[in-house]
């Protein structure tokens, strides 16, 4: 995520419905989204972070999705966040099971952790379907929040034989 990106992060933000289990407040202008991406340094800190996903056939953005080290809790972090209109088509499935893929396959991340608001349905389904067991019960900004987690192991047994 670059700060010319700042139009398609501050239109993605003012959808009160697609931060609405993020913890987020809406960007107040497209310069405060264009300021967070600018102080955005998880590349530099960790070499990973979350990346903007696009559509192959137009170009269009439709969100961003990828890992984050959560240096606080002492685990990388799954997260995708899409704009209404591409809801449940998969893309937040394909998108992490990439950022799942380079996380273990690349990085060699030991596991990887699904935060998400206990209310958020839609979340709790992909991270079944990717094979992500329920791990706890936390508060998340306010909220009772579920953890769901994924080892290297099990991501390894789940893959296909070839």
């Amino acid at each position: 995520m670059y700060p010319d990106d700042a139009q398609d992060a501050f239109d993605l933000n003012s959808d009160p419905d697609v931060i609405q289990y993020t913890g987020d407040a809406s960007f107040a202008s497209v310069q405060e989204a264009r300021e967070f991406l600018v102080q955005y340094d998880a590349y530099e800190k960790w070499g990973y972070g979350r990346l903007n996903c696009y559509l192959k056939e137009s170009g269009e953005y439709i969100g961003w999705c990828g890992l984050k080290y959560l240096a606080e809790e002492g685990h990388t972090d799954l997260g995708y966040r899409l704009k209404k209109k591409f809801w449940n088509q998969g893309y937040a499935t394909e998108g992490s099971e990439v950022c799942l893929q380079y996380g273990f396959e690349t990085l060699s991340l030991p596991f990887i952790v699904a935060t998400i608001m206990k209310d958020n349905k839609g979340s709790i389904r992909v991270a079944e379907k990717l094979g992500m067991k329920y791990w706890k019960e936390q508060d998340l900004h306010g909220q009772r929040g579920v953890y769901f987690k994924l080892t290297r192991e099990e991501y390894i047994s789940l893959r296909p034989k070839h």
